[in-house]
């Protein structure tokens, strides 16, 4: 079984967010099968699923905290973290690996200060290790945002970041 990482950052969820998403739940529990669009609308929300935010689905809905939380880890979709202003993928499937990508997670880990799945706490950076995001002939490949950088190294991180 995967393990699941939870964030280290507080909650920083406002009145306005929780009032929306409580007007949103009134209509959504309405519907057969509310967990899933009830979790889409709060990640719309909030840009995430913080336990606070799985525990007030769980009360309008009326099902366990547990349903909630197993609709969230089980959809790829859900995060159950805050993503950085800045969203830092490395692929890790065959090509990239091979060709290096192990090193230039290590080196963004570094740089960075978090590990896969985690939000700089300056809120500026996310990291994320994926698999083949279809650009083998670039391999390695990092993301940052909508942007791609391909046939990179462990050396070529720092420059990378500065333009972030």
């Amino acid at each position: 079984m995967a393990k699941i990482k939870l964030t280290k950052a507080p909650f920083k969820g406002t009145p306005k967010q929780e009032s929306d998403l409580r007007n949103a739940l009134d209509e959504i529990k309405k519907k057969k099968g509310a967990v899933m669009p009830a979790l889409q609308k709060a990640q719309e929300i909030y840009g995430y699923l913080p336990e606070e935010v799985q525990l007030i689905i769980a009360e309008v809905l009326e099902v366990s905290a547990e349903e909630v939380f197993g609709v969230a880890t089980f959809y790829s979709q859900f995060t159950l973290n805050p993503r950085g202003e800045y969203n830092v993928s490395v692929c890790l499937g065959t090509a990239c690996y091979v060709k290096g990508a192990g090193e230039v997670l290590d080196t963004l880990k570094i740089q960075l200060g978090i590990d896969p799945d985690e939000c700089s706490t300056d809120g500026k950076f996310s990291l994320n290790a994926t698999r083949c995001i279809g650009c083998c002939g670039l391999a390695p490949v990092m993301t940052i945002n909508d942007n791609v950088y391909g046939k990179i190294t462990a050396d070529d991180v720092e420059k990378i970041l500065k333009n972030y």
